[in-house]
């Protein structure tokens, strides 16, 4: 069997988990199905990886349109596969059309939802009503649509009424755990300024709305004054939400911050996140949120948001703390002030309990082994190939 899976992310240009989780399901099933990468952005020397670029012709129009011009390049390579399986609206159109020109299945993977990230239309002016459209009209159409979590499958099936329940088929983020494991070295602790002497909380994650930067910083005014906080931080949405967490950072009165803007390799933040006596998750939307799967493996203790997919992943009490949240329909919470305050209260609870987080970190990295295996989700995805071709 031929699979074409359609993505923006693929390695070495990652964002986001949809493109951590495209790198691992890619390597898995190749040991299972003929699989062909399609991916956004400069060319790559892997085998059986295309890459494309936006058509020059659109090089000074709306980003979405820039988008679209890639999907139509993409669903025309598609010739010859038996089922394309598109990952997040800047694939979807390319998976829709790929159906429909060449009369094969569509399957997509939802990792986020448009119409759950209204902050977005900051990001893409009008360009976010295109990019609503072609993630409702190609999930509407796909034969299958995967969802990260249950917490996603519900927010599908309240998004898109229309679609049946029967065509939502849940299949988990993964994790590689030989990958993502403990790094007892503290090279990259030294070389970025930060002191493994003492403790730390981790945040790993772009500067966006959706990842609640904005509410960590509220937070860490509280946090115990003997305990270092380390942002990996980066590739901010708009200028105005990188103003203010800049703004932020510098109002923390304390010391011990450490704010790393570039995107680290994976072995850095490995280390980074294994001498972490927390790591904090505070999104205020996460369909699954694979960042506390690495940090979990990692054995370090998550403090993490009650949202979305991550009650899932995160095992309150045993491999970490849930943050309670009540938030509107665009996701900000009723009570910025009381959220902030809740995750200041369990991050110092772990903070000044340091054998209970290290157990948690244990725990964590044992649930990472036994429940998300990406061999497994590789051998789920590939059954929903197969039924799909009859």
């Amino acid at each position: 069997m031929r699979v074409d899976l359609l993505s923006r992310e693929y390695p070495p240009e990652v964002y986001g988990g949809a493109g951590v989780h495209m790198e691992y399901l890619a390597r898995e099933l190749r040991k299972l199905a003929d699989v062909r990468v399609r991916c956004f952005g400069a060319e790559r020397d892997e085998p059986g990886v295309s890459a494309y670029r936006a058509p020059a012709e659109l090089s000074g129009a709306n980003a979405a349109l820039q988008v679209l011009g890639v999907d139509l390049e993409m669903a025309a390579a598609c010739a010859g596969a038996d089922v394309v399986h598109s990952h997040t609206w800047y694939a979807n159109f390319a998976g829709h059309t790929a159906k429909l020109l060449h009369g094969i299945p569509h399957v997509v993977t939802t990792h986020s939802l448009e119409p759950l990230r209204p902050w977005k239309a900051e990001q893409l002016g009008g360009g976010y009503a295109i990019s609503s459209w072609a993630e409702r009209t190609a999930l509407a159409a796909a034969d299958a649509v995967v969802a990260v979590s249950e917490g996603m499958r519900r927010d599908v099936l309240a998004a898109y009424p229309e679609i049946p329940p029967e065509r939502v088929t849940v299949i988990h983020n993964g994790i590689d755990t030989a990958q993502y494991a403990p790094d007892p070295g503290t090279d990259v602790l030294a070389r970025h300024g930060v002191d493994p002497g003492r403790p730390y909380v981790v945040f790993v994650g772009r500067i966006t709305r959706q990842k609640g930067l904005v509410h960590l910083l509220h937070a860490a005014r509280s946090f115990d004054p003997a305990a270092q906080l380390v942002l990996c931080a980066g590739a901010p949405d708009t200028p105005e939400i990188a103003e203010e967490v800049t703004g932020l950072v510098r109002g923390l009165d304390r010391d011990g911050v450490v704010w790393i803007q570039e995107m680290l390799p994976k072995p850095e933040v490995i280390q980074l996140l294994t001498h972490a006596t927390v790591f904090v998750c505070p999104s205020v939307y996460e369909p699954m949120g694979i960042v506390n799967l690495e940090a979990m493996a990692c054995e370090t203790a998550v403090v993490a948001t009650a949202t979305g997919g991550i009650p899932e992943v995160v095992a309150d009490g045993e491999t970490g703390l849930l943050v309670p949240i009540a938030q509107g329909a665009d996701g900000t919470p009723h009570d910025p002030e009381r959220f902030a305050a809740d995750l200041a209260e369990r991050v110092n609870a772990l903070l000044g309990d340091p054998a209970r987080a290290r157990a948690m970190g244990e725990a964590g990295r044992a649930r990472a082994i036994e429940h998300f295996s990406w061999e497994r989700i590789a051998r789920r995805t590939l059954d929903l190939y197969t039924a799909l071709k009859g």
